[in-house]
Order: structure tokens, then C-alpha cells, then sequence
């Protein structure tokens, strides 16, 4: 049986679904028909031994595994190898490759097996979800494809192996290269075998292509590259959104109940994104998750705007458990939806802004900020002067209170700052001193209420209690990196949120309890402040020692155990990511450098 024991996972996808396939090459996630539906393979957190939820191929008896990335590209290649030499590989991927002038990006997951040594004896079992992490019970075979019924509709597995194998999951010999392709149930326009090797060339191509227009750092070029790759395959092309993560419910540590689903769209989570990937060029994500914005601005009824919103901003996000689903690890809840949609959280207009600010000043852009949406963002810096000073859940979402933390308070700032720099960069004087004096009004309350007696910027004003947060105050530049207090702030998380480098949050105990785990974003911003104060070699070491932390195929969730260095909580986390490719960037050394 399939057995969720860690997250040493892949991420396949093309920016419409996405899949997660283990160490031994079982799928054991993959929503459907999107990155928010309900999940077709759901085994990740179908407990310790899911009975269903699933797509494995592989032998019976323990195997030795190996996977790794095809160069440059978002397919993954798993060779398993059997006691006896028998051995054989999964290569699999999403398709996506430009066609008809644009870009072709279909519901589809394709699985190439290939004898590779001696005759191996497999398995294939497809057992999809339905109904929100229920077995599927329909299943019609046919000729040279099985029919399953997912909730109410019909996915169809179309494949050259022998349809009584797969039915029946009978163990056979690989004797010749076999395809598996799931896909809408509707008949395919050729052969699986020809399909699927067309398509694997052609995606392959589309990746590399992709990669070679990118901006990467002399040093750590692979790490920043497959970072890249994830945070591209969290967007979500159709509409512009940046999903946080891929999954829901895997646990932030062992044996809490900070169970969270991250399938959607925080403002705050996709600037992240979209600043990571303008690093490296990747503009065109920013351009669609400006798109999506403005949809967002101009069609939301509430006073304000929400944290998040789903991946098609108009449909529903209420939060519910799923019962059918014990969890990873059997730590549940599962659930679907997140709350924190109807909190409050200011940091959003700045988010929102720091996001097109980039549109109005990179020349490379075919379509420039103009002054029609200057004006669609000034209520937002109005919003973020209404709420600069009033209390909400903060970055960290808190569940049961509220403050006036400082990084929301900062970045209701930012919001005022960019927009004196959009409208001095567009001439347009007198906005431009209008949003300046109150940048300068608030930016000088937020520092002198931040500024804590014993000698540290706190996480709220008037405040007394750390928070991790406050290490992006240079970075967002309401301070130099090098004002004492800055420094003061920096030497201070080290010491008493630190852990070997790895930063938690905050100390102070929340709605379910004392953090025990570090937030791996926050040890990128720890590096990031370091290297800011003038600390790089240290930066660098502890830099090198969060990537040593990756999983094997280079990915990061959300946070990592100090005690132990195991990874938890969603995966992969844009947060993380993010954080890594910013950090690379700045440590590293120049191509001429390094010459």
C-alpha cells in the first residue's frame, strides 16, 4: 500500500493542475479539474496506509528508488530497481508547450514506463478520489481506456498497456515501453504511445526555453532555477492567481492541529511570488496577477479587501473538515476552504501595490502603468491610511486576536510611499506630494510606537513581544538597514527566535499554543537582514544550510523542524521558495565576479 511518510514529493503541472508524486512513483495528490478542485488523488493525506486516493506503478516487494528532474523542466523521472536488477522508469508530466499561438495547457497527466534492466514484474493501480476524498466506486472499462466517475463527472484513463491488467491490477511483466495518460472522458486524437512521447518533447522544449530566458545568480544557478520552475506551476494562468501552496492540511509540526488549506490566492503570499519571479525576469506572472487584481478591485461588494480569495475570485471559500480524510500522517483535520478569507489583514493594500509598482517603471514591459491605473490603486493607499493604525489578525493570521501589528502598519505605508513614487514617476506633482506627506506622517508614528524600551522593534506598537516580521522593515525601507535600532532588532529574533539559524515566527504562545517549529520564509528573511546589516559570510553560511534542508528533488513547505531539519506544513510553499530565490540573489557572487 501506498504510505505517506514524508515529503519527499515532486510537483509535476502547467499552470492549470498540478500533481505531487512520492519517492516510489505513486501519485498521491492532484486536484481536478484545477489547483483548487476537489482532489482526484488525495493518498497524502488518506492517513498512514490510504486504501485509495492514488495512481502507483511499481513492484511488489521493496525497491530501491531514485528521481530526479529532467534538466530544466517540470518532469520528473523515477527509476526503481528490484532485488533481483529488474528495474524501470516512471517519467512523468503535465503538458505544456505553445501551440496554435498560444500557450496548451489541457487536464491532462501523462505517464511514460520503460523497461529499463532484466524483466520487472509491476503493478498499476488507479484508484481516484471522489466526492471530496471518498473511493471512487464507478469504473467501466473499454477497449483501450477505463472510465472512472468522479464526483459526478467522468475521468478517463486511456493507456497501450493490457486494459485487464489495470482493471484487475494484476502484476505483469514490462516488456516494452508503456503510456498512461488520465484526461477528460473523451476519446483521444491518436495513439497514448505517440501522444505521450509528442508531448514529452514538446513540454520538455517549452521548459527549457523558459529557463533560458530567465536572470539567474552566478552561484546556486540549479537551486534557483527549480525554485523558479515551483512557483511558476503555483500559478494559476486562466484567471492570474498564485496559489500559496498546492495542498491543504498537511501540518505545520507533528501533532498539532494548524491544519490549513493553502489552495488560493493570498494577496500577500502571490507578491511574494511575483517579486521572486521579477528577480529572475519571470515578468509575465506578474502581468496576469496584476489582471487578476484589478478584477478583484473592481467586482469586490465588501468595504475592504480580503486577504484571499479563491483561484476564480467569485466562487465560495467557506472552511469545512473532510471526515473521509484522517490526514497526513493521520494527523488531521483535513479541510477544505480557510477562514481567514472574512479577517482582517491591511498588509494587503501594500501588497497590492508593491505587486504593480514594477508595471510602472520596467521599461521591458510591452504594457506600461498609466495613470487610469494609478487611479484604480489610490483607494487602496486611502484604505491603507484608514486602517494603518487600527487593529487586525496580522501577517500570521491569528485566530482568536487581534493588534496593531507593525508589519501590517508598514505596509499600509508602503502603500502611501509607492504611490508618491508612481505619481512622481507619471508627473503628477501634486498627488505625488499629497501621498508623500502622508507616508512621512506615518511612517514617523509607526517607528516611535514599533521602537520597544528594551531595545528592539516589536511585532505591535506599543507592543513588547518579537516577531519575525519585523526583519522585512529594511527590506520594504521604512528603515536603513543599518539605524541601530534596525541592527538591535536583528541581533535580538536571532537570539531568542533563532534555532541553529531557523527562525520561528514569534515565541509567544497563539490560539493553539507555543510555535514549536521554524518558519522557513522567516530564516530567508533572517538570512536577508543579516546580509543587509554587513554580516554576509554568516548569511551565506546559514544560506547554504537552509538549501541543505531541500527535499531530493529541491523543494521546500512551509517549515522546518530545528530539532529534527524534517520539512512540514504545505508544500511546496511559494513563501519558501520565494524567500530562497530573493536570498540566492543577493548573495551571490557577480558573473564578472566569479569569472
Amino acid at each position: 500500500m501506498i504510505a505517506a511518510a514524508s515529503l519527499d514529493l515532486a510537483v509535476i503541472g502547467n499552470c492549470n493542475i498540478a500533481a505531487l508524486i512520492d519517492a516510489g512513483g505513486a501519485i498521491v495528490w492532484g486536484c481536478w479539474p484545477r489547483l483548487d478542485g476537489d482532489p482526484l488523488f488525495s493518498a497524502l493525506v488518506g492517513g498512514s496506509a490510504p486504501t485509495h486516493g492514488f495512481f502507483s506503478i511499481g513492484f511488489d516487494e521493496t525497491a530501491t528508488r531514485h528521481q530526479t528532474y529532467e534538466r530544466n523542466t517540470a518532469i520528473v523521472r523515477t527509476v526503481l530497481t528490484a532485488p533481483d536488477g529488474a528495474s524501470f522508469s516512471i517519467t512523468d508530466f503535465v503538458p505544456r508547450f505553445r501551440q496554435f499561438g498560444r500557450v496548451y495547457r489541457p487536464l491532462m497527466i501523462v505517464r511514460i514506463v520503460e523497461p529499463l534492466s532484466g524483466m520487472p514484474s509491476i503493478r498499476v493501480r488507479m484508484r481516484p478520489s471522489d466526492d471530496e476524498g471518498r473511493a471512487s466506486t464507478g469504473m467501466v472499462a473499454g477497449s483501450n481506456h477505463v472510465r472512472y466517475v468522479v464526483d459526478g463527472r467522468a475521468v478517463r484513463l486511456t493507456t497501450d498497456a493490457s486494459i485487464n491488467h489495470v482493471v484487475g491490477e494484476n502484476l505483469f511483466v514490462l516488456t516494452r515501453p508503456l503510456t498512461f495518460i488520465v484526461h477528460p472522458d473523451e476519446t483521444l486524437a491518436d495513439s497514448a504511445e505517440r501522444i505521450g512521447r509528442d508531448f514529452h518533447e514538446r513540454t520538455a522544449a517549452h521548459w527549457r526555453d523558459w529557463v533560458r530566458a530567465l536572470n539567474v545568480p552566478f552561484e546556486w544557478q540549479d537551486v534557483v532555477i527549480r525554485a523558479a520552475i515551483t512557483l511558476q506551476l503555483c500559478s494559476f494562468e486562466d484567471t492570474g492567481a498564485i496559489v500559496a501552496a498546492l495542498t491543504t492540511s498537511i501540518p505545520e509540526a507533528p501533532g498539532t492541529e494548524r491544519t490549513w488549506d493553502y489552495r488560493f490566492c493570498w494577496i500577500r503570499d502571490a507578491y511574494f511570488t511575483v517579486h521572486a519571479l521579477n528577480r529572475v525576469g519571470a515578468t509575465p506572472t506578474m502581468e496576469k496577477f496584476i489582471d487578476y487584481v484589478t478584477n478583484i478591485i473592481a467586482l469586490e461588494r465588501g468595504p475592504s479587501l480580503k486577504p484571499l480569495y479563491r483561484i476564480v475570485p467569485e466562487d465560495a471559500l467557506d472552511e469545512i473538515t473532510l471526515p473521509a480524510l484522517p490526514g497526513y500522517r493521520g494527523q488531521g483535520p483535513v479541510r477544505i476552504g480557510n477562514a481567514a478569507r472574512d479577517q482582517l489583514q491591511h498588509d494587503v493594500y501594500g501588497s497590492v501595490i508593491l505587486a504593480a509598482r514594477q508595471m510602472f517603471f520596467d521599461e521591458r514591459l510591452p504594457k506600461k502603468g498609466d495613470e487610469a491605473l494609478f487611479r484604480l490603486l489610490e483607494p487602496l493607499g486611502m484604505c491603507a491610511l484608514r486602517h494603518a493604525l487600527t487593529p487586525d489578525a496580522g501577517i500570521w493570521e491569528y485566530r482568536e486576536r487581534t493588534g496593531i501589528h507593525t508589519h501590517s502598519a508598514t505596509m499600509c505605508w508602503v502603500a502611501c510611499d509607492r504611490l508618491a513614487r508612481i505619481a512622481e514617476k507619471l508627473g503628477l506633482a501634486a498627488d505625488a506630494a499629497k501621498w508623500r506627506t502622508s507616508a512621512d506622517d506615518l511612517r514617523a508614528i509607526i517607528l516611535a510606537r514599533a521602537w520597544n524600551a528594551n531595545g528592539f522593534f516589536a511585532g505591535t506598537l506599543d507592543g513588547a513581544d518579537l516577531d519575525a516580521s519585523v526583519l522585512l522593515l529594511h527590506e520594504l525601507g521604512i528603515v536603513e538597514a543599518g539605524d541601530e535600532r534596525f541592527v538591535a532588532t536583528v541581533d535580538r529574533i536571532g537570539a531568542d527566535l533563532g534555532h541553529g539559524g531557523h527562525i520561528r515566527r514569534y515565541i509567544a504562545p497563539d490560539d493553539f499554543g507555543t510555535p514549536t517549529v521554524a518558519f522557513t520564509i522567516c530564516s530567508f528573511w533572517y538570512v536577508d537582514a543579516l546580509a543587509a546589516i554587513g554580516r554576509v559570510e554568516e548569511a551565506r553560511t546559514l544560506f547554504e544550510d537552509l538549501i541543505a534542508h531541500r527535499n531530493p528533488l529541491g523543494l521546500l513547505s512551509e517549515d522546518i523542524d530545528p530539532a529534527t531539519g524534517e520539512l512540514w506544513g504545505n508544500f511546496p510553499q511559494t513563501y519558501s521558495m520565494s524567500g530562497l530565490i530573493v536570498a540566492a540573489m543577493r548573495l551571490s557572487r557577480s558573473w564578472e565576479a566569479g569569472k
